[in-house]
């Protein structure tokens, strides 16, 4: 079989895994379980905490001491007990603890499937930087197409969004098992030599002595935090319409996980628009531009319903392809072109870590807290304009506040890069 489409549906069913749930537990915990939000926000901020050590801790693991295709299908086989072991979950305590071990088996599956592709296709001298992109692309597909599948077997509010996701991560794997071996590159003699920071990627940590690194890392944690905004109450969002009689039967309202999918969709053609951007803007107008993104991902929200308002929430959708790619595009292209040789590497993961560690546990917590705290209706009910609308101010003094205090020089690695994306 050819190594791209090995590779395609490695990635497909990489990210089929967790588009299963992650759009739709909100559903399952609001319309199913009835626990309480801030409960809910500590269960999206598992991501950020498994985020923050484990990938670092698989990453030494499969440059010293086993295969990274196989320790690739054990965290898959590991995942997929624990995904089983979710619907069995009487209490959100016990939850939050079976959720944080998915997520310490699943979050470095992320960097583990990058390093098993390019490892396969530089054994085969195939051009990485040419052809991983399409490869990559299948994994978006995957997710959008998990989105559907849960949606359409109406199980966007069952705890059978864990057994579909299950299965798929089972499946993987075993699969991998298969994959081209990618062996440790790091002998015991090497590795010796090298310091404690390092070894752990901390040496990455002194770019924080730099103000314009330190800047742009505060505003990824920030950022961090409105993606699972966005994540984990997008599709609980829709639901609630169920609770108003005018809108029970409408579409949006009975499948809003496919709704929720356009954002997918949006994000892989956004992705083909980030070079011209790019060159005509600059990479720190690139970056505000993801801003405003999303000012008005959470406003859109705010003002839209599933009937006359219904293309306000799917305009809201399409936007938040550049909310999401301008940011996370432009930052690791910033990252790639302003650190230093020996330190991109770990520097690369300190970005992902502000995003999708510190950014998402804060994001999770607080929101959760909050919307307890202020968002609640004398009905019982969540108010959900109230509740965009604040996300969207949060945006929107992050936006206004960016372009006055990011600095950075336009070094000639960087225009180059900009020239050639």
């Amino acid at each position: 079989m050819n190594i791209k489409f090995r590779l395609m549906l490695m990635n497909f069913m990489q990210f089929f895994i967790w588009g299963a749930w992650l759009l739709t537990i909100g559903a399952y915990w609001f319309q199913n379980k009835n626990w309480s939000g801030a409960q809910f926000g500590a269960i999206f901020s598992t991501m950020g905490i498994a985020s923050i050590f484990m990938p670092t801790l698989t990453g030494i693991l499969s440059d010293r001491f086993i295969n990274a295709e196989k320790l690739y299908g054990i965290m898959h086989l590991l995942g997929a007990c624990t995904l089983c072991a979710l619907p069995m979950v009487t209490n959100p305590t016990t939850f939050f603890w079976v959720m944080l071990l998915n997520m310490a088996f699943y979050m470095p599956t992320l960097s583990l499937s990058i390093t098993v592709a390019y490892s396969a296709l530089k054994s085969q001298n195939i051009d990485v930087v040419k052809d991983y992109p399409p490869i990559r692309t299948m994994g978006t597909v995957g997710f959008i197409i998990a989105l559907w599948t849960v949606s359409y077997t109406d199980n966007e509010t069952s705890a059978n969004q864990f057994y579909i996701a299950a299965a798929v991560a089972a499946g993987l794997g075993i699969y991998s098992f298969t994959l081209p071996k990618c062996p440790p590159l790091l002998s015991k003699a090497s590795a010796t030599t090298k310091t404690f920071a390092q070894t752990f990627g901390l040496n990455a940590f002194s770019l924080f002595r730099s103000p314009r690194f330190a800047i742009f890392f505060a505003f990824s944690l920030l950022l961090g935090a409105a993606l699972q905004l966005t994540n984990a109450y997008g599709d609980t969002y829709l639901h609630d319409f169920k609770k108003v009689v005018a809108y029970q039967h409408l579409y949006a309202v009975r499948r809003p996980a496919f709704i929720m999918s356009i954002s997918q969709i949006s994000e892989t053609l956004f992705i083909l628009a980030i070079p011209f951007f790019l060159r005509k803007f600059g990479i720190k107008y690139v970056m505000l531009f993801s801003m405003i993104a999303w000012v008005l991902r959470f406003g859109l929200f705010a003002f839209g319903d599933p009937a006359g308002g219904l293309w306000m929430i799917v305009l809201s959708c399409i936007v938040y392809g550049m909310a999401f790619d301008f940011f996370n595009i432009s930052g690791s292209l910033f990252v790639e072109t302003q650190a230093a040789p020996e330190i991109r590497g770990s520097a690369q993961g300190l970005f992902m870590m502000m995003v999708n560690g510190f950014g998402a546990f804060f994001g999770s917590n607080i929101s959760g807290w909050l919307i307890d705290r202020y968002f609640i209706l004398p009905n019982g009910e969540k108010d959900w304009h109230n509740i965009w609308l604040s996300f969207a101010g949060y945006a929107l003094v992050i936006a206004i506040i960016f372009p006055f205090v990011f600095r950075y020089k336009h070094n000639a690695a960087l225009k180059h890069a900009i020239e050639h994306a």
